[in-house]
């Protein structure tokens, strides 16, 4: 197995799948009234551009990052054996719960934000928005640190990332309604992920999950979807530029460390929620909330 096989192999896979499930999408939503249309040209071509270059620059990174994870690993004291089915299975529950976690970070600290905004910043939810990828995962990255310290093979890893990224493609659909009552119960779906990428008050910061939704229900960021979301951001960007869309919360995060010479306020423009400042409590709570 080749390196870049190693990292990529089940994702580029999927590519073919990808493809297909957008083809069928777009048949089933021809008909439909403007707003259930769930498609724009620009914005579908802007999302698959960035889907695109992320392949690339994610697999620049995942192999620097495959240097780090090959050095905790042989430190490790133990290995995970990739021969018994049980790894595979703990493997994959501790990669969904440390994107839980991650996810929930990149909802709730503004610099981590920054990076991840992209990926809710079109208006449209379809299985186009679901390429709408990064082009910077080094926060994602470090959220994998854990496993190769418990002996987790590098390329195990990046296998069962490649397949929670996998399975979460499918969630992002108006297509699919609720599906029965024990599997919405356990698993994301579609359902759970429009109240994800909503920009309505009443389903921000929910249903962070990848695979499992039951993180959210036991960390108490569980929101069942009682009304059609507004997709986007809280205040979106207008532009269909692929650059602005990715780097724009990066310069706005710039220009308001800039404001300030207060390290504090500086700490708060970084690691506060989106919308902060200077004597903000929660923004989510204000209603004053940048991108969710």
């Amino acid at each position: 197995m080749t390196l870049w096989e190693q990292i990529n192999q089940p994702v580029t896979y999927a590519v073919p799948f990808f493809v297909l499930a957008m083809i069928l999408e777009i048949a089933a939503l021809r008909g439909h009234a403007e707003d259930r249309a769930g498609y724009d040209v620009t914005d579908a071509r802007t999302s698959l551009t960035m889907g695109f270059v992320s392949l690339f620059v994610s697999g620049a990174a995942k192999f620097a990052a495959l240097i780090g994870y090959a050095v905790l690993y042989v430190h490790a004291p133990w290995q995970v054996d990739p021969r018994n089915p049980l790894s595979w299975l703990a493997v994959m529950l501790a990669v969904d719960l440390l994107w839980y976690a991650y996810h929930r970070l990149a909802h709730r600290v503004r610099v981590v934000w920054a990076a991840h905004q992209v990926h809710h910043n079109s208006r449209y939810f379809n299985y186009a928005t679901a390429l709408r990828q990064k082009w910077n995962p080094w926060f994602e990255l470090l959220a994998w640190v854990p496993l190769p310290l418990l002996g987790v093979p590098p390329w195990m890893i990046f296998t069962a990332w490649s397949f929670n990224l996998i399975y979460q493609f499918w969630v992002h659909t108006e297509t699919i309604g609720k599906l029965p009552r024990w599997f919405e119960f356990v698993f994301n779906t579609p359902s759970h992920h429009r109240v994800h990428h909503a920009s309505d008050r009443e389903y921000l910061d929910r249903n962070y999950g990848g695979i499992l939704i039951l993180w959210d229900r036991m960390f108490g960021t569980f929101r069942a979807e009682t009304f059609r979301p507004t997709y986007g951001l809280t205040k979106n960007i207008e532009s269909s530029n692929v650059l602005t869309l990715q780097y724009y919360e990066f310069g706005a995060l710039w220009r308001d460390i800039r404001s300030t010479r207060r390290i504090r306020d500086w700490a708060g423009y970084l690691f506060g929620p989106p919308g902060w400042h200077p004597g903000a409590t929660d923004p989510s709570d204000s209603g004053d909330r940048l991108p969710r």
